[in-house]
């Protein structure tokens, strides 16, 4: 495994970061999650590969992957080696410091967080979405409060309008708080929307980008005419919200299965090291189900694409509308 820095002044991070969206309890929001038990050889191999990385959200699966993850950290690992990052923003009940970015929000729902972890500090704590219906100056005050109060390290963005995310550093900036070190956002072969603005962006003010669906729910993963995996059929917040791939992308999955054939690799391999070949990626977030998808994704960091290879992926890429947020 390889190491670097989320951004320019975030921890050193590994260069795959391990999705913890794929673990919880299948009867609340996310079906196709996998249980503890089930969990526990991706975490392992996670460990045994030096994927150091690990991000979860306290909406994935209501809850119940926080403490998947954080029992793994205590059997697996030590706490003081994984990078924990964790999200706030999206709906966890009917209160009102149950969704959004408020100070009150940040704060019950931080607190929450940390006992499902069982740690007293995150890493990384990202705001999920933009919240429309707070002022962004609150937003960023009270991530800075949280970060003096010891609970959280850095702070970080997840998909969102480049100028929305340049609007919460500004505030953050001009009033003296902590700015974003990273932007989790929807990045891969199948949708690089993102390098209109916002990756341009992140690269000037030396924030590190930490994509999302680097592998497009998987279609970057086998022969078009394969079809989808079994969790991108099941994931229905992914379809209704996100970009539905269509035959305009069989070029580029193409592409990604030729080179492959040719390395002798698998296709995840190859999307995963286009991505990595980007300056300002930093760490792909590979939510796998399988051991596989764990050890392709630690694998694909020794991969090394030549120019003639970077050219062949993107030449078939359609322009589309950014999606996700």
């Amino acid at each position: 495994m390889k190491y670097t820095r989320l951004g320019t002044s975030g921890p050193p991070i590994s260069r795959i970061a391990l999705g913890c969206m794929s673990f919880g309890d299948g009867s609340r929001n996310m079906e196709w999650a996998l249980d503890e038990d089930q969990a526990e050889p991706l975490f392992r191999a996670a460990v045994e590969n030096g994927i150091t990385f690990w991000d979860t959200a306290n909406v994935y699966s209501l809850g119940s992957s926080e403490k998947i993850t954080g029992a793994a950290i205590a059997k697996y690992t030590r706490r003081e080696d994984v990078v924990l990052a964790t999200k706030v923003y999206n709906r966890m009940g009917p209160g009102p410091g149950e969704q959004g970015s408020s100070r009150r929000a940040i704060l019950e729902q931080l607190d929450k967080s940390l006992e499902r972890l069982g740690t007293d500090y995150v890493d990384l704590y990202q705001v999920h979405r933009f919240d429309p219906e707070t002022p962004v100056e609150e937003t960023m005050e009270a991530l800075h409060d949280v970060i003096r109060a010891g609970k959280v390290r850095y702070i970080g963005a997840s998909s969102m309008w480049a100028w929305q995310f340049a609007k919460m550093q500004e505030a953050a900036r001009t009033n003296g708080w902590t700015p974003f070190v990273s932007m989790q956002n929807q990045y891969s072969l199948l949708m690089r929307e993102e390098e209109r603005e916002m990756m341009p962006l992140l690269q000037d003010q030396g924030v590190g980008s930490i994509p999302w669906s680097p592998l497009a729910k998987g279609r970057l993963t086998r022969p078009w005419r394969s079809g989808g995996t079994d969790r991108a059929e099941k994931d229905t917040l992914a379809t209704s919200r996100f970009e539905a791939f269509g035959d305009r992308d069989a070029p580029v999955v193409g592409a990604v299965e030729k080179i492959a054939q040719d390395r002798g690799v698998s296709m995840a391999q190859i999307g995963l090291a286009w991505l990595l070949s980007k300056r300002v990626v930093d760490a792909p977030i590979v939510g796998g189900t399988k051991v596989k998808h764990v050890q392709d994704a630690a694998a694909a960091v020794e991969l090394a694409l030549t120019p003639d290879e970077l050219d062949a992926l993107e030449a078939g890429y359609t322009l589309r509308e950014p999606s996700g947020f």
